[in-house]
C-alpha cells in the first residue's frame, strides 16, 4: 500500500484498510525496536515540529522516532516561529516545505493544519488540534489489539467531554474499524450531530456501531475498553471547572464502573491524568473544589487493568510508522 506524499490530518481521510496497514507497520517497527534492529534509512531527511501547544508524549514520540530513523529534527515552540503572527500560515508552510521533508503541527483549530498541508508541498502530520488527534488513535488501536487480540467487535466506552479531539477521534477510529463506540456522558457533552451521523455511516459499513448515552450503568455494561481524558484544559477559568466537575463527576471511571464492564476490560487514558494530588494542578483542584481525583480514581489508574503506559509508548511506534509510510518506506 502506497501512502507516500500523503498528509496525516484526520482518520476521516483514510480507509479502514489504510488504517490497518499503518497499525501493521507500527507493530513491525515496534518489534524491530525491541530486537534492536535499526530502521535508520532516512539519513539526510529533516522534519519540523511546530508546537503551539506544549506536550510531553507527542514531542518525545516524534523526536525519538525521527532520531531512530536517522532524521534531523527542528523543534519550534510557541515562541519559536512567526506562524500566524508576523507571517501567514501559507507563507510559513511554503518556507518550511522548502527546507524540511515533513512537518508536524500541534495546536489549535484544524483549519491551521489543513492550511499548512495545502501549501507545504511535503507531508504534514497532525499532532493534535481542537478537533482531531489521529496519531493518538493509532497508538490506542495498537494497544487494544495487543491486549485484547482484536479490534472488530470491541466495545469501547468514552467517558467525559466527547465534543472535541479525543471524543471525535475515538468515535471515527472505532466506527471505521468495526468497534462498538459509546460516548457515555452528559448530553451537553455529546459529539456534534453531523460528525455523529457521519460515523454512524462508517460503522454501518464496518459492522461497528455508535451509541450516545447518559446512562452510566447501561453505557458501560460489558465494556471491553473504558477510556477517559482530562475534563478541563489547563488555563480555562474556574467557572468552566465548576461546570465540568458538576456535570462530569457522575462519569468518573472508578471501581464501580470497572466492575460493570467485562471481566477482562482495560482502562485507557491519553494522559496526563488527574488521579491524585501529586501535581500542582491536582492540588489546586483539591483546594478549590475538594476533589482528590477527577476523571479516574487512583485505584483504577494504578490497577492491573490500566494500560496507559503501554498506550503512551505506542505513540512512538505508531508515529514512526506514519512518518515511514508518508515519506516513503525504505
Amino acid at each position: 500500500m502506497n501512502l507516500q506524499g500523503r498528509n496525516f490530518l484526520t482518520l476521516k481521510d483514510f480507509t479502514p484498510e489504510e488504517i490497518i496497514y499503518l497499525l501493521q507497520l507500527s507493530a513491525q517497527v515496534k518489534e524491530k525496536k525491541k530486537k534492536g534492529i535499526p530502521v535508520d534509512h532516512y539519513r539526510g531527511k529533516n522534519i519540523a515540529l511546530i508546537f503551539e501547544k506544549t506536550s510531553t508524549r507527542t514531542r518525545c514520540a516524534f523526536e525519538v522516532a525521527a532520531n531512530d530513523m536517522g532524521m534531523g529534527v527542528t523543534y519550534l515552540d510557541p515562541q519559536g516561529s512567526q506562524i500566524g503572527k508576523k507571517e501567514s500560515i501559507a507563507d510559513t508552510a511554503r518556507v518550511l516545505g522548502r527546507m524540511f521533508d515533513g512537518i508536524e503541527y500541534r495546536g489549535f483549530d484544524q483549519s491551521i493544519v489543513e492550511e499548512l498541508a495545502r501549501y507545504a508541498g511535503v507531508p504534514v502530520w497532525n499532532g493534535l488540534t481542537n478537533e482531531y488527534h489521529p496519531t493518538q488513535m493509532l497508538a490506542d488501536m495498537l494497544t487494544i489489539q495487543e491486549h485484547l487480540g482484536r479490534l472488530k467487535g470491541v466495545k469501547l466506552v468514552y467517558m467525559g467531554d466527547a465534543r472535541y479531539n479525543m471524543g471525535n477521534s475515538l468515535m471515527i477510529a472505532s466506527a471505521k474499524l468495526g468497534l462498538h463506540f459509546t460516548a457515555c456522558t452528559a448530553k451537553e457533552y455529546f459529539p456534534a450531530r453531523e460528525l455523529y451521523e457521519e460515523c454512524v455511516e462508517y460503522a454501518r459499513l464496518s459492522g461497528g456501531s455508535v451509541t450516545l448515552t447518559e446512562d452510566v450503568t447501561e453505557g458501560t455494561k460489558e465494556a471491553d475498553v473504558l477510556y477517559t481524558d482530562v475534563w478541563v484544559s489547563m488555563g480555562e477559568p474556574d467557572e468552566v471547572w465548576e461546570e465540568r466537575i458538576r456535570l462530569l463527576s457522575p462519569y468518573q471511571v472508578n471501581r464501580k464502573v470497572m466492575d460493570n464492564a467485562s471481566e477482562n476490560a482495560i482502562f485507557m487514558h491519553c494522559l496526563p491524568a488527574f488521579h491524585d494530588l501529586k501535581t500542582g494542578i491536582g492540588r489546586q483542584v483539591y483546594e478549590k473544589f475538594g476533589m482528590k481525583e477527577l476523571e479516574v480514581t487512583d485505584e483504577v489508574f494504578e490497577s492491573p487493568a490500566s494500560v496507559v503506559f503501554d498506550e503512551a509508548e505506542n505513540r512512538m511506534h505508531t508515529i514512526k510508522a506514519v512518518m515511514m509510510a508518508t515519506l516513503g518506506e525504505k
